[in-house]
Order: structure tokens, then sequence, then C-alpha cells
């Protein structure tokens, strides 16, 4: 049956509600890292890596909605794939901001915690519609 639709729309909405809830994260996460680095002695070989990730996770950001998008539309497992890979690249970047940087708040505890489980559930639904494209 050619009629039959393979794409997902709960993973459609999710990547429109992360690209909205990554913009807010961005913000409160770069407001959260000057005032940390105003009110405590933030060594300054520590805050340019701290920024980097930050700035670096917004370029990955980009792609992986964009082919995320692309892929479950088109129902194409190849731009889904290449957006999932990018998901771990972001998750790995979010548990640096959770765990490594240099002072972590309880703000970034639930800011990255949100983060994290939005890509999980990114990440399932992802794997679904790729099996069901494939099969």
């Amino acid at each position: 049956n050619n009629s039959s639709q393979l794409s997902s729309l709960p993973l459609q909405i999710l990547l429109y509600v992360n690209g909205i809830y990554y913009i807010f994260y961005f913000l409160a996460t770069l407001a959260m890292i000057i005032y940390k680095s105003q009110v405590f002695s933030y060594p300054d070989d520590f805050l340019a890596p701290d920024l980097a990730v930050l700035f670096l996770m917004a370029i990955l950001e980009v792609p992986r909605l964009y082919l995320g998008f692309k892929g479950n539309l088109t129902e194409a497992e190849a731009p889904l794939g290449l957006s999932l890979g990018l998901t771990v690249g972001s998750v790995v970047l979010c548990v640096y901001l959770l765990l490594w940087q240099t002072y972590v708040l309880w703000a970034d505890v639930l800011l990255n915690a949100v983060l994290l489980a939005a890509y999980g559930l990114e990440s399932g639904l992802k794997v679904t519609a790729i099996a069901a494209f494939v099969s």
C-alpha cells in the first residue's frame, strides 16, 4: 500500500519542541556561565572550554534538528540516522555541562536533565521511525 504514512507525528512534535527548548536552554546556560564568571572566582582557562562546549552544542543542534525533520518528513532513514548520530554528540556535550563544567548549579542540573530526557525520548522515536522506514 503506497498511501501508508510512515513518518512519526510524535517525533515531529518532539523535534519542534526540542528546537524551542534548546533556544531557551542555550540562553539560560549562557546567562548562567556569565553569572558564574562574575560571582565565582572562575579560572580564565576554564571559562573558554565551558563556553566552547555550549557553542559547539548549538552548532550541532541546527543540523541535528534539520536532519531529524527532513528524515522524518521524507521517510528517509539516512538523514534520520545522521541526526541520531549528532544526538549522541549532543548528549556527550550535555553530560559535560551536567557533570564536568567548572561550576554546576541546581539550575544547570535541571536544564540538562530535561534536555537529556528529551534527547532520550527523541532517540527512541528516531530508532522506531528508522525501523518503520527500513521495513
